[in-house]
């Protein structure tokens, strides 16, 4: 964990470094929006790791201007770096080509508009992704399971992942998203993982708590737990979500009110070296449910999908992937996963893969829209 930390943090620093010095050389002939440029640019470099750093002293209150003017630095740092980047390639072409005026190589005059190009691009880029972060959209999806009906053919399923609750996203942004569940009139409200980001105060479980309970879903809200929760300190965030009034499914199967059945696993990052995934079909034998029932798997990384396949769930529910959420890691995030975003049927299968209602990291979205999912389940053998 420190190797991997201070990994991060160099990386953090060279990037910092490279475009602060790029910043620097811009501004050259005026010294004085260099000397402030420079001030501020350090002011808000340092800005995340200070909060971090009071935060794990138990000033949550003090900390959180400081993470997320910090983490809003982050998304503009990506930008920033690509833009200097760009600036920094045509400038090596141009070394052997010779495509710009000889007027625009004097020193001083273009870094200035090269400058406030990269930066204004950069701040348009972040704050149109925070609008589109704070405003998550309906997906609507219908889903038939070819399987005897039980108590209820039809419900009302609605899916909400990666929540990250914590300083970025607290109890007002929460409350907005309960009301729209809640618009959805959903029968199940199912959470597959990271709903909280960061281990949390008594304090902010009951006022997250308090929120929380006012989903309402006659049958229930189920969740699993992410790798966000393991992070942040596992037990004391399963109290929480409890607390919250939702329930967590660890390798664990539920029968709903005789309609489906609800299967929950551990994420992959609580195991232990060389433990293994505890199978889906050893998860409902030893619940003793009723399999004939439909199949309803929260998995929260999208990972082997044949295993639900081969289990015989009928549907599974996934996120994490966030669908990339920041351009252009976008772009990997589709090869990394054969799944990273929406729907997919495998045999008797299907899966959907939602890009989350929250934000990791920059409380912004240019890669992806955050989203809360409603599905229109209809179980039964007759069309």
């Amino acid at each position: 964990m420190v190797f991997f930390l201070l990994i991060v943090l160099s990386v953090y620093g060279l990037v910092n470094f490279y475009i602060g010095k790029r910043g620097w050389q811009a501004l050259a002939v005026h010294p004085t929006a260099r000397a402030l440029f420079l001030t501020a640019f350090i002011a808000v470099v340092l800005c995340y790791p200070v909060g971090r750093i009071v935060l794990s002293r138990g000033a949550a209150g003090l900390a959180a201007p400081f993470i997320k003017l910090g983490s809003l630095h982050m998304a503009f740092m990506l930008y920033l770096f690509m833009g200097v980047v760009l600036v920094d390639l045509v400038r090596l072409a141009d070394t052997f080509l010779r495509f710009i005026p000889s007027s625009l190589r004097a020193p001083g005059r273009a870094g200035p508009v090269l400058f406030g190009l990269v930066a204004g691009a950069a701040l348009l880029t972040v704050a149109g992704g925070a609008v589109n972060a704070a405003r998550p959209r309906i997906a609507e999806l219908d889903i038939r399971i070819d399987k005897r009906a039980g108590a209820r053919d039809r419900m009302t399923v609605v899916m909400a992942s990666d929540f990250h609750l914590g300083t970025l996203i607290g109890p007002a942004r929460l409350g907005k998203i309960v009301d729209r569940i809640n618009a959805l009139e959903p029968d199940i409200v199912l959470m597959p993982g990271d709903i909280v980001d960061e281990s949390v105060t008594d304090e902010q479980e009951a006022r997250m708590s308090s929120v929380m309970r006012r989903i309402e879903a006659p049958l229930g809200v189920f969740a699993v737990p992410g790798n966000h929760e393991f992070y942040s300190g596992l037990e004391r965030n399963l109290a929480c979500l409890r607390a919250c009034g939702i329930q967590v499914l660890e390798d664990e199967a539920v029968e709903v009110a005789g309609a489906l059945v609800i299967v929950g696993r551990r994420d992959p990052s609580v195991l232990k070296k060389q433990e293994s995934r505890v199978p889906i079909p050893v998860i409902l034998e030893r619940a003793g449910v009723d399999e004939g029932l439909p199949i309803v798997l929260l998995d929260h990384q999208p990972l082997r999908l044949e295993e639900a396949r081969e289990a015989g769930v009928d549907l599974q529910l996934s996120g994490h992937t966030h669908a990339g959420q920041l351009f252009p890691l976008d772009l990997i995030n589709k090869r990394v996963w054969e799944l990273h975003w929406g729907y997919l049927r495998k045999g008797g299968t299907q899966y959907y893969v939602t890009s989350g209602v929250g934000t990791w990291g920059p409380p912004v979205r240019t890669g992806s829209r955050p989203e809360i999912v409603r599905i229109a389940l209809a179980v039964g053998t007759d069309r």
